[in-house]
C-alpha cells in the first residue's frame, strides 16, 4: 500500500517550495473575479528567481480586455479584421494550451481618441476594453458600441443580443464603453441606457428586461454587487456619482454625489458599510459610510482627497483587512506608484513607484501586481511596508488589464501577447 505524502516525512520546509496552497480553487469567470472584488480564494507564495514556468504564450491582437477563465477555457476580446472591417472579437482559448477554439465578431472596433497601441504610445488605442463574463454555458459581452451579447461557450454562436442604444436610448461615451457586464445570481447589470432607463437589469438566460430606471449618464466603471446591512444591492458609479440600487427591484437605496470630469473608470469598493471610489483628472478619492434606519438609507462622506495623489485612473484597488492596495496614479505611465491606503481614513501607509497604470489581484495575503509594461510582481499585503516577494517579466506590450488567477495559473495579457504562468508546484505521491 502506498504511503501518503504526509507519511513520507515531508516537512513544512518542503511544502514552502510549492507556489500555491489550495483551500478552494475558484474559476475566474469575469472582470475582477468570482466575487467582483479582485479577490481569489487561492493563496500564492513566491516563485523561483528564474520565474514561474510559462505554460503557453501566444500573440494577441490589440485590446485591453482581461482574461476570464471557466471550465478549461479562457475568454477575452481583441480587435480583428473580418471581411475588411475591424471588429471587436470574442476569443475562446483552450486554457491549458492557448489554442484558439472559436472567434466571434461583434461590434465595430473604432474608438474616439484611438490610435497605435504600442508600448511607447499611451493613447486610447483601437482595442476592446470590456471583459467577457462567463456563467454556465453562456458568455456575456458588452461591447464598445453598447451591444449586450450572449454567446454559447461551446461554439461561440450568438444566443441573444440587445442593442442598448436602439432599445434603451443608450448613451455612448468618449473612448467608447469599457464597463463589463456584471452577472449576480440570475441577473446581468449594466449602466448604459437613456433617460428613465440608465440602470438596467436583464435575465441572463434570455435577455428579458427585469427592471430599468434613473437618468444617470454612464461612465467606464463596471458596477459592483455587494451586501450592505443585509440587503443585496448593485452600486453603479455614474456621472452623477455613486448610486445603489436594490438588486431584485432596481429601487434606489442611496446616492453619494461625486464629481465627473472627462472619465470615471475604476469600480467602487465595498468594505463592510464603507464604500470607496476614486477618479482621475484631478477629482480624487473618497469614502462614504452607509447607514440604514428603517427604510431610510444615508451615505455620509467620511473623507475625501482631491487631486491626483490618490487617483485610481482605471485601476481598481483590492481591499484586505481594511487597507487598499493598488495603483494610485494618473497618467504616470511606467512610473506611477503602487500604494497602501487605509480605507476608513484615506491615510497613505506606503508607496512604491515604477508600476504605471496596471492592475492588481488579491490572493490570500499576497497581491499579484501587473505593471503597465508587463512585469508581474508578488507583494505582501501588509500596511507595515512594501515587501516584494517575487518578480518576473511576463509579456511585452502595454498592460491595462487585470491578472486572472485560476487553479494555480495566472493569465495575463497585453496589447501584443497573452500568457499563462504556472504558479502551482506539483505535489506528487510516490
Amino acid at each position: 500500500m502506498k504511503k501518503s505524502i504526509f507519511q513520507t516525512g515531508f516537512t513544512a520546509i518542503a511544502f514552502s517550495m510549492f507556489a500555491v496552497s489550495y483551500s478552494v480553487i475558484a474559476e475566474w469567470p469575469g472582470y475582477r473575479g468570482p466575487t467582483h472584488d479582485g479577490r481569489s480564494t487561492e493563496s500564492v507564495s513566491a516563485w523561483p528567481a528564474a520565474g514561474p514556468k510559462v505554460l503557453w504564450k501566444i500573440p494577441m491582437a490589440t485590446g485591453f480586455s482581461s482574461i476570464s477563465i471557466a471550465k478549461g477555457r479562457a475568454y477575452t476580446l481583441v480587435r480583428r479584421d473580418f471581411e475588411g472591417a475591424a471588429k471587436e472579437t470574442c476569443l475562446a482559448l483552450d486554457a491549458n494550451t492557448g489554442n484558439e477554439i472559436w472567434a466571434t465578431p461583434l461590434g465595430v472596433a473604432k474608438y474616439d481618441g484611438g490610435g497605435d497601441s504600442g508600448e511607447k504610445d499611451n493613447g486610447g488605442g483601437d482595442g476592446p476594453r470590456s471583459t467577457p463574463t462567463v456563467d454556465g454555458d453562456m458568455v456575456y459581452i458588452l461591447d464598445g458600441r453598447l451591444i449586450l451579447s450572449c454567446l454559447d461557450t461551446k461554439t461561440g454562436a450568438v444566443k441573444w443580443s440587445k442593442d442598448l442604444v436602439k432599445d434603451h436610448g443608450g448613451q455612448g461615451i468618449y473612448w467608447q464603453n469599457s464597463a463589463s457586464p456584471i452577472v449576480d445570481g440570475n441577473v446581468i447589470f449594466v449602466c448604459a441606457g437613456g433617460a428613465g432607463q440608465s440602470l438596467l437589469a436583464f435575465n441572463k438566460k434570455d435577455g428579458t428586461l427585469l427592471w430599468k430606471g434613473e437618468n444617470d449618464k454612464p461612465t467606464h466603471a463596471s458596477p459592483t454587487p455587494a451586501t450592505i446591512h443585509g440587503v443585496r444591492q448593485v452600486i453603479f458609479f455614474t456621472q452623477a456619482g455613486l448610486v445603489s440600487a436594490e438588486a431584485k427591484s432596481g429601487k434606489v437605496l442611496w446616492r453619494h454625489p461625486y464629481r465627473f470630469n472627462i472619465s470615471t473608470a475604476a469600480s467602487p469598493i465595498v468594505g463592510g458599510d464603507i464604500v470607496y471610489c476614486s477618479v482621475g483628472y484631478g477629482v480624487g478619492a473618497g469614502a462614504a459610510k452607509i447607514t440604514k434606519s428603517g427604510d431610510a438609507w444615508i451615505a455620509t462622506e467620511i473623507w475625501r482627497s482631491t487631486g491626483n495623489a490618490l487617483a485610481n485612473h482605471w485601476s481598481t484597488p483590492v481591499l484586505k483587512d481594511g487597507y487598499l492596495y493598488g495603483m494610485f496614479q494618473f497618467k504616470e505611465y511606467g512610473t506611477g506608484a503602487m500604494k497602501c491606503v487605509e480605507l476608513a481614513t484615506g491615510k497613505e501607509l506606503w508607496s512604491k513607484p515604477n508600476f504605471g497604470p496596471g492592475n492588481v489581484t488579491l490572493a490570500g495575503n499576497k497581491v499579484i501586481v501587473l505593471g503597465d509594461r508587463g512585469q508581474v510582481v508578488l507583494v505582501e499585503a501588509s500596511p507595515t511596508a512594501y515587501t516584494e516577494l517575487a518578480r518576473t517579466q511576463a509579456v511585452t506590450g502595454k498592460c491595462w488589464s487585470t491578472p486572472s488567477l485560476s487553479g494555480g495559473r495566472l493569465y495575463v495579457r497585453s496589447t501584443k501577447e497573452g500568457v499563462c504562468l504556472d504558479l502551482a508546484g506539483k505535489l506528487s505521491a510516490r
